[in-house]
């Protein structure tokens, strides 16, 4: 028997998986991510992989999904803000401490085929699966298979700018050196930013999102232009792709209210006279991406 092993490699906390020939999970770990030394992230691989073949046994696959992606003309890994990791050869790296060749893949492409084949959008034909998080990003499923195009950067949606930008919404630079972002506004280190720039208060977003629950008026005002914001970038994906289904995942995918306030605005901006694209809450949670690191081997 094969056995599929998938690692989550991710900025605070790294999540190993090892799945049976009928995807059933048979070990499942977490532990932290030594975040700010590329060579302690190697070791930890290194170490979770031979740990697993000298319990299972060597017919072992290993899929890993990474913040970033790697270049397929340089070979390095590139976009990552795990920042350790950005301009090494991390494959090759790999390969030669652990003998075997693994699949690598970008996280959100990672969790969109989670999602799409054995999670909450299993049956639909085209996934866009969304994470929106400590940052924002995306891939695409069509057919239960992971689209990737010449660059490797097909669902980056995040580094796009919001469209339809208004003279509210604020303008921060993000990490990637662009302006407007959609990431800036999405992400919840973005929300908790622009609600300090706008109200002169300090609050996370969960705190945010506690607030207005109590009927703080500043944090409701401020998840109503979320909610518009986020809108207006999801719009964008569905006159692009028009997508079956839309998954989120991310700590900020937990917001209950989203999944009634952001379908009703899509209206406003979708170029269609209707719009059915259900948007629907992971099934996996945050452990999404490591199931389809595993399945990067289906």
């Amino acid at each position: 028997m094969t056995f599929k092993m998938g690692i989550d490699l991710g900025g605070t906390k790294t999540e190993v998986l090892i799945l049976d020939a009928a995807r059933q999970p048979l070990y499942r770990q977490r532990c932290a991510t030594p975040a700010q030394d590329y060579v302690a992230i190697l070791e930890l691989v290194a170490a979770e992989f031979e740990q697993a073949r000298s319990r299972f046994g060597s017919d072992m696959t290993l899929g890993i999904g990474i913040p970033g992606a790697i270049s397929p003309r340089s070979g390095l890994l590139r976009n990552s803000n795990t920042q350790s990791l950005n301009g090494h050869a991390l494959q090759q790296d790999l390969v030669s401490r652990i003998g075997c060749q693994p699949r690598i893949e970008n996280d959100a492409n990672c969790f969109a085929l989670s999602e799409a084949l054995g999670g909450v959008a299993q049956g639909y034909r085209v996934v866009f699966g969304v994470i929106i998080g400590t940052g924002t990003g995306g891939g695409l499923v069509v057919d239960g298979k992971l689209l990737n195009g010449p660059h490797r950067i097909t669902g980056e949606w995040g580094h796009n700018p919001l469209p339809w930008r208004q003279q509210a919404d604020g303008i921060s630079t993000c990490y990637c050196g662009k302006r407007a972002c959609i990431e800036t506004f999405l992400s919840g280190p973005g929300l908790a930013r622009n609600f300090a720039r706008r109200y002169r208060r300090k609050l996370d977003s969960a705190g945010i999102v506690a607030a207005a629950e109590q009927g703080d008026g500043a944090c409701i005002e401020m998840l109503e232009r979320y909610y518009d914001q986020m809108a207006r970038a999801l719009a964008q994906v569905i006159n692009i792709i028009d997508p079956d289904a839309i998954v989120l995942g991310g700590g900020m995918s937990n917001i209950d209210s989203i999944y009634r306030q952001v379908p009703r605005r899509l209206r406003d901006y979708v170029f269609s006279d209707f719009v059915e694209t259900p948007i629907l809450q992971a099934q996996r949670g945050d452990s999404s991406g490591v199931f389809g690191a595993a399945l990067l081997w289906d």
